[in-house]
C-alpha cells in the first residue's frame, strides 16, 4: 500500500465528469464501471482477464462474504485482495441491500437488522458498526455505510423514514470507520443518498450527507423497479446537491444506456451484475445492440459478434459456435459471452472518458445511441 484515497477532476463536459480516484491499491479512471465479484470472484472470468479488459476496480459483497467463508477467515488468510488474487482496488458494499432482498425473517430496528441466512438459516445481526467491521476485516479500499433501501413505489412517509434512518446510520458508520483507523490506512467510506422517487427527500439526504466527512457519496435506492425516466429525473435533482469535489457512485446501475445517461448527469462510478449475468444466459452486448445467442437464426451464422473488436471472444468465434455452446449448456458459453460483455462495457467507459476529455461527450452520446438503434435485428438478434 502506498497511496491514500484521493479524487481529482481532470475534465468536465457539461455535467459529465472525467476524473481519477487514487486508492492504496491503484488508480481508478472515472467514469468507471466496476465488475461485480459478489463472492470474491467475477463469475466465469479469471482475475487477469478482468484486469486486461481495463477494469481498475471490482466489487465484493459484504453480506455474502460474511456468511461464506466469513470475513474473519478472509482476514486470517491475508485479506480479500490476497484471497481473490486481485491486487488492485476493491470496493465493498454494505450488505444492506442483500439483507433486505435475500435474507429471511428480517427484523429492522433503530439499531440494525437481524436476519436469517439464506444459506443455512443461521441468525445474524447487521448494524452500521458491524458492516464497517466486516469491510475492515475484508480490507477493501472503498467501503459503504449501512443504509435501508426500500423498493419503489412506496409511500412518502415510508421513503422519508428510511431516508432519515439511513442518515443516522451514516453517522454511526462514519464513527466506527474512524475508530477502526480507516482514514489512516488510506481507505474510503462513502455515504449513501436515499429518498426514493421523492425529489425534495433526495436533496435533503444529499445535503445532510454532504455535511459529513465522507470520502465519496453514493446514490442508492434507484434501479429497484422504477422506470428509467424516474431514475434519471432523480439524478438530475440529486447530483447538484452532492459535493462537487468528491466521487459519485450510482449503485447497481446498469444497462449501457443507463450508464451513458447517468454520466451525462454527473455520475462517476457504476456497478451492475447485468453484463456477467447476461453472459451466463446467452445474451451478448455489442456496439450495435444486444444479441440473443439462444435464437435459432444464429445457428449457421459464421460471423463473429464484432469483427472489429479487440476482445477475442467478440472477434474470433462465430455466432453459430456461440449459439451451439449456449444451446448445449457448455460452460465455455458463459466464459466467452461474459468476456465479450465486460469488454464491451469497458470499451464504452473508455470511449466516454476520451469524449469528455475532448469536449465532445454529447456527440459521442448521440453516436453511441444511433449505433444501438441502427442494429439490424435480422442480423444482430
Amino acid at each position: 500500500m502506498t497511496d491514500r484515497f484521493a479524487f481529482r477532476l481532470l475534465a468536465r463536459d457539461g455535467a459529465a465528469r472525467r476524473g481519477e480516484i487514487r486508492t492504496p491499491h491503484g488508480t481508478v479512471q472515472t467514469p468507471a464501471f466496476m465488475p461485480v465479484g459478489t463472492q470474491g470472484t467475477v463469475k466465469a472470468m479469471y482475475p487477469e482477464q478482468v484486469r486486461a479488459l481495463g477494469s481498475d476496480v471490482v466489487l465484493g459483497n459484504t453480506y455474502h462474504l460474511m456468511l461464506r467463508p466469513t470475513a474473519e477467515r478472509v482476514a486470517r488468510l491475508g485479506g480479500l485482495h490476497k484471497f481473490m488474487n486481485w491486487p488492485h482496488t476493491i470496493l465493498t458494499d454494505s450488505g444492506g441491500f442483500q439483507v433486505m432482498s435475500l435474507a429471511q425473517l428480517r427484523k429492522l430496528t433503530e439499531n440494525g437488522v437481524t436476519f436469517q441466512s439464506h444459506v443455512d438459516g443461521s441468525r445474524h445481526e447487521m448494524t452500521p458498526e458491524r458492516s464497517v467491521e466486516i469491510q475492515q476485516l475484508l480490507g477493501s479500499d472503498i467501503q459503504m455505510q449501512l443504509d435501508e433501501c426500500i423498493a419503489l413505489p412506496a409511500a412518502r412517509d415510508d421513503v422519508e423514514r428510511a431516508m432519515r434512518l439511513s442518515l443516522r446510520w451514516a453517522e454511526r458508520s462514519r464513527r466506527k470507520f474512524e475508530e477502526m483507523g480507516g482514514p489512516q490506512r488510506g481507505q474510503a467510506l462513502y455515504g449513501i443518498v436515499q429518498g426514493g422517487d421523492v425529489p425534495d427527500l433526495r436533496v435533503i439526504s444529499a445535503t445532510e450527507l454532504g455535511a459529513m466527512p465522507f470520502e465519496g457519496y453514493s446514490v442508492g435506492g434507484l434501479a429497484v423497479g422504477e422506470p428509467q425516466d424516474v431514475m434519471l429525473r432523480m439524478l438530475e435533482e440529486t447530483t447538484p446537491a452532492m459535493p462537487q469535489d468528491k466521487p459519485r457512485y450510482l449503485m447497481g446501475v446498469g444497462t449501457p444506456e443507463d450508464i451513458l445517461e447517468s454520466v451525462a448527469r454527473g455520475i462517476d462510478q457504476f456497478d451492475c451484475v447485468m453484463p456477467t449475468r447476461a453472459g451466463r444466459h446467452g445474451l451478448a452486448y455489442t456496439r450495435f445492440g444486444k444479441v440473443n445467442l439462444k435464437n435459432a437464426r444464429h445457428a449457421e451464422d459464421h460471423r463473429p459478434l464484432d469483427e472489429e473488436a479487440e476482445c477475442p471472444a467478440a472477434r474470433d468465434y462465430s455466432r453459430a459456435y456461440l449459439h451451439h455452446l449456449v444451446k448445449a449448456g457448455e460452460g465455455l458459453a458463459a466464459m466467452l459471452l461474459t468476456w465479450n460483455n465486460l469488454a464491451y462495457y469497458q470499451s464504452l467507459m473508455k470511449g466516454i472518458r476520451e469524449a469528455i476529455e475532448a469536449g465532445r461527450f454529447e456527440d459521442f452520446r448521440n453516436e453511441t445511441r444511433e449505433n444501438w438503434a441502427r442494429g439490424d435485428i435480422s442480423k444482430l438478434g
